[in-house]
C-alpha cells in the first residue's frame, strides 16, 4: 500500500541569526541565515523525504525546510559520502583500534594491548564492518571483555534517560542550559516518516526492520553514553544529529559515530537492498571550520544548489574557497559578495496546477481536490506558501504530497 504524504507549506520566512559565524547570543547583520521555503510534515513517505533531501531540505523534527544558499552568509550545501567506496583512513583505523582496546582490556595496560592490535593488523586486512563490531557484546566469541558495550537501533522514542544525555550535552559542549522536554521531543524525537518495510534479501537480525526515523542507542557496562538520531531512506542513511556524554571526548565519539554510520548502510546494501549506498552527513559549510570535517570522509560529493546534480567534492572546494556562493553546474552564477536581491517564488500558471491537490473538509469528511478547482490560488497568503513549496520542492515532488491550507 503506497503512503500518502501530508504536509502544511510556509512561504519565505523572515531571515535569521545565523549559528555558525554569530557569536553565542549576538546578532549581525552580516550573518544572516534564509530559507527558500518550510513546511510542517504531518506525514512524510521515507521516498518522498528521501527526494526532499536530495534537493537541498532538511528535517527538525516534522518541520522542513530548505536554506536559500544565495542570500544566507553561510550557505549550506547537502553532502553524501559514498558508503561503497569509502575506505578507512589511518586516522579512522586509529580510532577503532583505540576504542576496541579500551573496552576489550580497559585503559590498565594500554602500551601491551597495542602491541597485541598491531600483531593482528599485521596477520588481516582491515575490515571497518568486522572491526566495529568486535568489541560488542554477542560479537566477543566468548572472550573476556573489560567492559559491556552495545550499540542499538531503536524506534525514535522519548526517555528521561535520553533528555538527561541531551541535556547534558547541550549544557557542556554548546553552552546551552535551557532545553525542555518539550524542545527535545519536537527537535530530536518527533518525525513525520512513516515506516515502511525494507526489503532485504538475506538474514537481517541485527538491522532495522523498516525505513523511517531511529535512535542509536550506545551503551557502556548499561549506562548511555551516545545516541545518533538517524532517518533510514531508501537510499541512504541520513544522519540527524549525535549527542555524547562528555566524559568520554577523549574517545571521538562523534567521528566513531560516522563511521558506524557508513558501516550501516553498506550492511543494508549488502543484506540485499541494492539502492542503499550512502551516508547523508547534513549540510557541509565551507565558512565554518567546525563544520569542514565531513569533507574527511571520501568519496563524497555535494549537490549542486541548482540542478541538483551531485559534484564529487574535491571539484567544488576551488570554487568554495574563490566565493561566498558556489555553483558547480555553471560557474557564472558563482557569488562573491551580497547576494541581490530576489523577488518571490515563481507563479507556475494555474493550468499547471491540476494535479496539485488541497485537502478540503466537506461533510464532515476530507477530500483532496485539484488546487484548480478551488478559490485558494486567488488568497494571497496561500498563494504565497504554496509557489514558494512549488519552488523548493519542484511541482513534481509538490505534487506527491497532499497539502493542508
Amino acid at each position: 500500500m503506497t503512503v500518502q504524504s501530508f504536509a502544511v507549506p510556509y512561504a519565505k520566512e523572515e531571515p535569521t541569526t545565523c549559528g555558525y559565524c554569530s557569536p553565542p547570543g549576538e546578532r549581525s547583520e552580516n550573518a544572516t541565515s534564509y530559507k527558500v521555503a518550510g513546511l510542517h510534515a504531518m506525514r512524510l513517505s521515507c521516498e518522498v523525504y528521501q527526494k526532499m533531501i536530495d534537493r537541498g531540505w532538511r528535517r527538525s523534527g516534522t518541520y522542513c525546510y530548505k536554506p536559500d544558499l544565495r542570500r544566507s552568509c553561510c550557505p549550506q550545501y547537502t553532502i553524501k559520502l559514498d558508503a561503497l567506496a569509502f575506505k578507512s583512513g589511518k586516522s579512522h583505523r586509529k580510532l577503532v583500534h583505540r576504542w576496541n582496546r579500551h573496552i576489550l582490556q580497559g585503559d590498565s595496560d594500554i602500551e601491551a594491548a597495542g602491541m597485541h592490535t598491531k600483531k593482528e593488523r599485521i596477520n588481516k586486512p582491515f575490515d571497518l564492518v568486522r572491526a566495529l563490531h568486535s568489541s560488542e557484546k554477542g560479537c566477543l566469541d566468548n572472550a573476556k571483555a573489560t567492559h559491556e558495550f552495545e550499540v542499538n537501533l531503536e524506534p525514535a522514542s522519548f526517555t528521561k534517560e535520553k533528555y538527561n544525555l541531551f541535556c547534558k550535552y547541550q549544557s557542556v559542549v554548546h553552552n546551552d542550559h535551557e532545553k525542555s522536554e518539550s524542545g527535545f521531543k519536537h527537535f530530536l524525537v518527533d518525525s513525520p516518516l512513516v515506516g515502511e518495510i525494507i526489503p532485504y534479501t538475506t538474514s537481517s537480525d541485527h538491522l532495522p526492520p523498516k525505513y523511517g526515523s531511529y535512535h542509536q542507542m550506545y551503551r557502556v557496562d548499561g549506562k548511555l553514553i551516545a545516541v545518533g538520531v538517524l532517518d533510514i531512506l531508501p537510499n541512504c542513511v541520513s544522519s540527524v544529529y549525535f549527542m555524547y556524554d562528555s566524559e568520554w571526548e577523549h574517545y571521538s565519539l562523534g567521528k566513531l559515530s560516522a563511521l558506524r554510520e557508513v558501516s550501516l548502510a553498506k550492511e543494508i546494501h549488502d543484506a540485499g537492498v541494492p539502492g542503499m549506498g550512502y551516508l547523508y552527513m547534513g549540510f557541509y559549510i565551507y565558512s565554518c571550520q567546525k563544520m569542514r570535517y565531513k569533507g574527511e570522509y571520501s568519496p563524497s560529493y555535494l549537490a549542486d544548489p541548482e540542478t541538483y546534480e551531485w559534484y564529487p567534492l574535491e571539484t567544488c572546494i576551488p570554487l568554495l574557497q574563490k566565493h561566498r556562493y558556489a555553483c558547480f553546474s555553471n560557474v557564472e552564477h558563482c557569488i562573491e559578495g551580497v547576494a541581490p536581491e530576489i523577488s518571490s517564488a515563481p507563479e507556475p500558471a494555474l493550468s499547471e496546477l491540476d494535479d496539485l491537490l488541497l485537502l478540503q473538509r466537506k461533510e464532515g469528511s476530507l477530500t483532496a481536490v485539484p488546487v484548480s478547482w478551488t478559490n485558494a490560488w486567488e488568497i494571497p497568503s496561500i498563494k504565497e506558501d504554496l509557489c514558494a513549496v512549488i519552488e523548493g520542492l519542484g511541482l513534481n515532488l509538490a505534487q506527491a504530497i497532499f497539502w493542508s491550507v
